[in-house]
């Protein structure tokens, strides 16, 4: 019988496709995790790996293993977790990738309940404006918009992404007043690039009774980060497509005026992530439950709206 240590080994390799990447998600040195790999292939007379300087790619063996055991290693490993628990209670390192403007504002708020309802977990939390591969990364689950449905990950919605035009007083005194999402146009635009296809795009506004306009902003900065245009807009720069989660605090202290209230755009979800396995580790669905639960008691979802 292989020690679950070198399947593991195999398997973590096989998803991040080097022995290094591998070695830091299970907190072993490169060269620990290249024996146990080097020890299954001569426990199983066969090779897993072809191995170069710059490369590590699986043999048809390996393909073969990998498919037959990859899912069978994390039921295994949730077994374990569960029956290890704290008094029977979820326990254990529950690593989160959060957006960094959405959970810092709305999800960090909840962490104290989290905690005294489930003492034995420890969060480990990154906040990161980037898609993280949820399994590869060994992310127990993730918060955020956009984010690639890969296969074996669920997704549970927590809301909806509304953006809406908006821009700071001082800039809106310069200016006459906009009645239309055409009349956006003639102002300078704090706009939006694309991390991952460099381009700035037009917005398709729309109301809730149907009408729709498409909207594309005279570029006057251009930015590839969220909170970093949320903050150029309340500098005074221009007019820009902020997202409800930046936009709301700033709306209510009066930094910021919407602009044309009944339209906005919807540009998807934010989501909680996770592995959709059979048996889930039970601190990862006590965390699933719990934030799905919070969101919906206190409503979370309608006060990120800005159809209402």
């Amino acid at each position: 019988m292989e020690a679950l240590s070198t399947i593991e080994s195999f398997v973590r390799s096989a998803e991040s496709g080097s022995f290094s990447a591998a070695a830091r998600r299970m907190g072993l040195t490169p060269a620990a995790v290249s024996k146990n790999v080097a020890k299954l292939e001569a426990n199983l007379g066969v090779r897993l790996f072809q191995r170069s300087t710059r490369s590590l790619a699986l043999t048809e063996a390996g393909e073969r293993f990998l498919s037959d055991v990859g899912s069978g290693l994390a039921t295994l490993q949730a077994a374990m977790s569960n029956l290890a628990s704290s008094g029977g209670l979820p326990a254990g390192t529950l690593k989160v990738s959060l957006a960094p403007a959405f959970g810092r504002d709305y999800v960090l708020p909840l962490l104290a309940d989290f905690l005294e309802k489930f003492p034995a977990v420890v969060p480990d939390w990154h906040f990161e404006n980037r898609q993280v591969d949820l399994i590869g990364e060994g992310f127990d689950a993730a918060i955020g918009g956009g984010i690639e449905l890969a296969p074996g990950v669920v997704a549970r919605e927590l809301s909806r992404l509304h953006l809406i035009p908006v821009a700071a007083p001082a800039y809106l005194a310069k200016h006459p007043p906009i009645g239309s999402p055409q009349a956006l146009a003639s102002l300078d635009g704090v706009v939006w690039r694309s991390p991952q296809t460099g381009r700035v795009r037009p917005w398709l506004l729309q109301k809730r009774d149907g009408q729709q306009a498409t909207v594309e902003l005279k570029p006057r900065v251009t930015m590839n980060d969220p909170e970093a245009l949320c903050r150029g807009v309340l500098m005074g720069l221009g007019v820009g497509l902020v997202g409800m989660p930046h936009a709301l605090p700033h709306l209510h202290s009066g930094a910021l005026v919407r602009l044309l209230p009944r339209w906005y755009s919807d540009v998807g979800a934010v989501s909680l992530y996770y592995a959709g396995t059979k048996l889930l580790p039970a601190k990862t669905r006590a965390f699933v439950d719990f934030m799905v639960g919070a969101f919906r008691v206190q409503d979370l979802a309608g006060t990120l709206r800005a159809d209402r």
